[in-house]
């Protein structure tokens, strides 16, 4: 074992985590670096690893969506974000939320208990040829190590985009006789939903789009279609946010579907922080203020924590990687996580965990196994590495899943799910047979 390289990843987020117990749990020593609390990023405020900032939600965990589909090949595949997801979950109806502060402590703790993961608070700027390693920074990776990863290995130019993260309220400053609780075509009670006439709706639209916004250069205006900020959405047209996050649809109000709806979603355990669903924004912090507390049932909100913007950034990763995440041309070089232009928390995840199991394998067996076509997690990996065209961040979707023509055709969702599980499955059995 002793000459064997050390395996070292960069970055103590969700892929980073997911990477380091991969390894770890195999029987190989990690070195997991995170530069916390020496520095920050613009957005991370906390000293401990797998920090949430922006939604508190994982997403679906129905099977009939994408995101369950991966939730539950990540169970296949010994998630121990999911574990830890699971343990401090709130109620937020079909969808697994997180106390985000609890998750954050669980997983520190987790990882400074394990005896092969070795947490070290330095910031990596530079990395060598002799060691293996995991890129696994996130999307606000380090601009020195960025500068040296793209003088040394990657060349040419890295692409970015813009993240949103929505604001959060205090609970207690929300007035819930200006709607009433509940969730979209059930009788559970896991969001607040703040009702808005047609009239209140014009005007907070009206306001919306006049408000003052955080400025950018045209050339940063790259958002990812998924988590676009509300007013991008509202200036699309009027009817627009009626589509989107203020829907209505699903929904009862003294007997009526209301005119429009704007959803709270606990982000802790206790339920005194609420979130305020799908308003991710750019508008000045006095803004948001004033824009959002239009909203009848928030027009005397204290907020926790304002919306914001952050660049986000990512590597051509069709140009730069193979198959098992690998730096074409440098193979010691793995990439992880959001920087890979995987998109969401799960896929994030997903990725760590892949990587990692593939350099556990790498160490064992001297190869690595491709990853599973017909998945979640295998359709993220060959779409990010085998992309034609302009590439964009990508989340888990159905398109990964070919199963030819389903009759009837409701069923598809279904046996999609179904080979995409069992898919998983027999990849995780031949995995694990190589370490018998």
């Amino acid at each position: 074992m002793a000459d064997n390289p050390a395996i070292n990843i960069i970055g103590g987020g969700l892929a980073g985590v997911e990477a380091a117990f991969a390894i770890a749990n195999r029987g190989f020593d990690v070195n997991l670096f995170e530069m916390k609390p020496h520095v920050f990023s613009e957005v991370h405020k906390s000293e401990n690893l797998a920090e949430i900032v922006c939604s508190n939600s994982f997403g679906s965990k129905k099977l009939s969506t994408a995101s369950g589909v991966l939730k539950k090949e990540m169970e296949i595949l010994d998630s121990v974000l999911l574990k830890a997801a699971y343990t401090v979950s709130v109620e937020a109806g079909d969808a697994l939320a997180v106390d985000r502060a609890k998750f954050s402590d669980l997983i520190t703790l987790w990882v400074s208990q394990h005896p092969r993961i070795h947490l070290l608070r330095e910031r990596v700027s530079q990395i060598d040829d002799k060691s293996i390693w995991v890129v696994a920074c996130g999307p606000l990776c380090d601009r020195e190590l960025i500068g040296f990863l793209k003088e040394r290995y990657i060349r040419g130019d890295l692409l970015h985009f813009f993240d949103a993260i929505a604001p959060i309220v205090y609970a207690d400053t929300v007035d819930y006789s200006k709607g009433f609780w509940g969730s979209r075509y059930s009788d559970k009670k896991d969001y607040f939903n703040c009702v808005l006439s047609q009239q209140e709706y014009d005007r907070f639209y009206e306001e919306l789009i006049k408000a003052q916004k955080v400025e950018f250069k045209e050339f940063e205006k790259n958002y990812f279609e998924a988590c676009l900020p509300i007013e991008e959405i509202a200036e699309r047209g009027k009817q627009t946010l009626l589509f989107g996050p203020l829907k209505p649809v699903g929904l009862t109000y003294n007997g009526k579907q209301p005119f429009a709806v704007v959803q709270l979603r606990k982000e802790n355990k206790e339920g005194t922080l609420l979130s305020i669903v799908g308003f991710q924004t750019k508008l000045t912090y006095p803004e948001q203020k004033r824009v959002f507390r239009l909203i009848p049932a928030l027009r005397n909100a204290e907020f926790a924590k304002l919306g914001s913007l952050h660049r986000n950034t990512f590597i051509d990763s069709p140009r730069l990687l193979n198959e098992f995440l690998q730096l074409k041309g440098a193979g010691h070089i793995f990439f992880a996580g959001q920087i890979t232009g995987v998109e969401g928390y799960m896929a994030s995840a997903v990725s760590g965990i892949y990587v990692g199991m593939n350099i556990a394998l790498k160490m064992k067996r001297g190869k690595m196994m491709k990853p599973p076509r017909n998945t979640m997690f295998g359709g993220l990996i060959y779409h990010i590495t085998e992309k034609e065209g302009q590439f964009q961040p990508i989340s888990e979707n159905f398109g990964f899943i070919d199963v030819g023509n389903v009759r009837p055709k409701k069923k598809k969702r279904e046996v999609q799910a179904k080979t995409a599980i069992e898919n998983t499955r027999i990849w995780r059995e031949e995995y694990e047979s190589q370490f018998g």
